[in-house]
């Protein structure tokens, strides 16, 4: 059986360092480090790319910087690096006419060009984003569509 390939944008990989009290954060982090242990297990095969590394490297907070940059390295299973930026700018572009910014349209074409399964955020508008080229989901969401699977 083939792996789903899953791509976790930056939004994900900060979730667990939120504000767990406010809305659904606490259970999109636990979602989402559900995920991670998925990933780091064997059961999924996590996607990367120069933006998800771009902006980890942005955060002012180190030690969250350190753990999830060793987090990746350690689980990650393809990387889609700058120089195919070339490749991904046009699906990106058409992304961002729908009113997605630049980097969350970069991270979807990422994903797309990798071939990724799912990609999972908790950022809304990305999640309002519709295409038949990824399904575009929630930790939560995921997890769900994980139990359902196995």
């Amino acid at each position: 059986m083939t792996k789903l390939r899953i791509y976790l944008d930056n939004c994900c990989y900060n979730r667990p360092y939120d504000d767990l009290a406010i809305g659904n954060n606490g259970k999109e982090a636990t979602a989402k480090l559900y995920i991670q242990s998925l990933v780091k297990y064997g059961s999924l095969s996590l996607v990367y790319s120069f933006m998800v590394v771009t902006e980890i490297n942005d955060s002012k907070f180190a030690e969250n910087k350190r753990q999830t940059m060793a987090y990746i390295e350690a689980c990650a299973s393809l990387f889609v690096p700058e120089n195919h930026r070339v490749d991904i700018e046009p699906t990106a572009a058409a992304i961002m006419k729908t009113g997605i910014k630049n980097k969350d349209a970069i991270h979807l074409a990422c994903a797309i060009f990798a071939h990724c399964d799912y990609f999972v955020t908790t950022d809304k508008r990305v999640l309002s984003y519709k295409t038949d080229k990824i399904r575009i989901v929630n930790p939560i969401d995921f997890v769900n569509i994980w139990r359902e699977t196995i």
